[in-house]
């Protein structure tokens, strides 16, 4: 039934790691929000190879993902 367009209607899907709406939560019929018991813990060695972070920082409309420095080398 969902591998074709033979619903009445399009669903607005938005998946978001929190409420500050970078994920289109505000404006969607369904939400998943993803919610941390615990910081993520941040492998710094791995992050200068990962293509997302500036985009990540970038979305974030209340500034709460930051680049930072975390002994010499660049963090969020």
């Amino acid at each position: 039934y969902f591998t074709s367009m033979t619903l009445p209607a399009k669903v607005r899907l938005a998946v978001a790691c929190c409420l500050n709406m970078c994920g289109a939560c505000h404006c969607s019929d369904i939400a998943l929000l993803g919610y941390h018991r615990k910081p993520p813990i941040v492998d710094h060695e791995c992050l200068d190879n990962m293509c997302e972070i500036p985009t990540v920082i970038a979305s974030c409309p209340v500034g709460a993902i930051s680049p930072t420095q975390v002994d010499g080398k660049k963090s969020v």
